[in-house]
């Protein structure tokens, strides 16, 4: 803020003072107070804590009331061993400080402090996937993030949280592009970086959406903003329970499709109208459900399905030509998948192929033609060195309409 000016003559301009940033702050305050000096001379201990200074972090994101550190904060040295020569009161009263002075900055409020890493590919100490996208790497550094784990009653593959699971998680929430987006840090990932995409599906459409890989709602909230009714697919419980809550808090209707409710028809799960129905299962019986829905008169227009999943989300992408089939206008997916700078032209040419396939094998076997396009790929952001996530838009269009349209322009030429 500039100071004021006054008009008198005695008064001088004063500077404009530099703020400081408040993890810095905090940690100056910090090695004052509690680092013990030490008998090396004043230089030495001068480019220790200089050091300290120097190598703390100094970006944070806020995801109220959650202040999230970046990957590999306070892990390397000095810091490393510092710390680990400290108790657990001196590393809290740390942690404490950078909140309160994060918190001082006008940022929001904040309780909670953690340093993100990196989603890992597998379960820990396992050669299995990591299907549900787990944050296992989380470093929790301050605050009562929830119990470490779950009561529910064995599943066939991990314990299934509970309600009281659910009440007793730490819950954080943050608004983009409008819209709120709600998670438990310690069970399930948010991608801050798809904020573009998420923009980008919000530039038009109506009726049905699919989303096979629903997560918390990034792209589920986008379709519902649109006014868009949305079948959506999660094997996470703990995304689907902050979709559940996220949607609730942008006051749109939502139903969980889970448990014995999964043996109900589409008909029933359909009839009261939420606009928002997640099924809490694999997405592998998507196809089978939309196809009962259609044959029942539901969901005839489906123009967006989204395949949000990475490295790779081509095991949905016959699925998902299969259930727009009956869609009069212009069907839309967009499909994600990690492609190296290199090649992703050539990748783009082979999607074509692949959908010009299936839009033969329908033509031979009598069903309706259509024309598959891959009208534009998005880079969304790198996701390694030489490696962009990309959403492949494919367009689909009937031969009818097609030549339509092809006619009115050359009518108008």
């Amino acid at each position: 803020m500039e100071p004021h000016q006054s008009g008198n003559q005695n008064c001088h301009r004063k500077s404009k003072q530099r703020q400081v940033n408040p993890i810095t702050a905090a940690a100056l305050t910090w090695i004052a107070t509690t680092l013990s000096p030490t008998n090396s001379d004043n230089n030495d201990q001068d480019s220790r804590f200089e050091q300290l200074l120097s190598s703390a972090p100094k970006r944070f994101t806020i995801y109220e009331p959650l202040a999230l550190l970046p990957t590999g904060s306070f892990a390397s040295e000095p810091w490393a061993s510092v710390l680990q020569t400290c108790d657990e009161a001196a590393r809290n009263s740390l942690w404490s400080s950078i909140l309160e002075q994060i918190s001082k900055a006008g940022q929001g409020k904040v309780t909670h402090l953690a340093v993100n890493e990196g989603i890992p590919l597998h379960k820990d100490g396992e050669e299995a996937e990591n299907v549900r996208r787990s944050p296992s790497g989380l470093k929790l550094l301050f605050g009562d993030f929830g119990p470490a784990g779950v009561v529910g009653e064995e599943g066939d593959e991990e314990k299934e949280p509970t309600e009281r699971d659910f009440e007793e998680a730490f819950w954080v929430g943050t608004k983009q592009n409008g819209i709120v987006q709600t998670w438990a840090p310690r069970w399930t990932m948010f991608s801050r970086g798809n904020v573009k995409e998420k923009a980008r599906v919000l530039g038009g459409g109506d009726r049905w959406a699919v989303d096979m890989y629903a997560g918390i709602g990034y792209f589920v909230f986008s379709y519902a903003k649109l006014g868009m009714r949305v079948l959506c697919w999660e094997i996470n419980p703990w995304s689907v329970e902050g979709l559940r809550r996220g949607a609730l808090a942008n006051k749109w209707t939502v139903r969980v499709v889970q448990g014995e409710d999964l043996k109900l028809s589409m008909e029933a799960l359909l009839a009261s109208g939420e606009q928002i129905v997640i099924f809490l299962e694999s997405n592998e019986r998507a196809g089978e459900r939309i196809q009962e829905a259609q044959a029942r008169g539901l969901v005839r227009d489906i123009e967006h399905v989204n395949g949000g999943f990475l490295p790779t989300s081509e095991p949905v992408w016959r699925s998902a030509w299969e259930m727009t089939g009956l869609t009069e206008e212009a069907a839309w997916l967009h499909l994600h998948e990690n492609v190296g700078v290199e090649d992703i032209t050539s990748r783009r040419m082979s999607i074509q192929g692949m959908f010009e396939a299936w839009a033969a094998e329908d033509g031979s076997s009598g069903r309706r033609r259509r024309v598959p396009r891959v009208e534009h790929v998005e880079q969304v952001k790198t996701f390694a060195p030489g490696v962009w996530h990309c959403v492949f838009d494919v367009c689909i269009t009937s031969s009818m309409s097609i030549s339509s349209s092809s006619s009115i322009s050359n009518n108008s030429t």
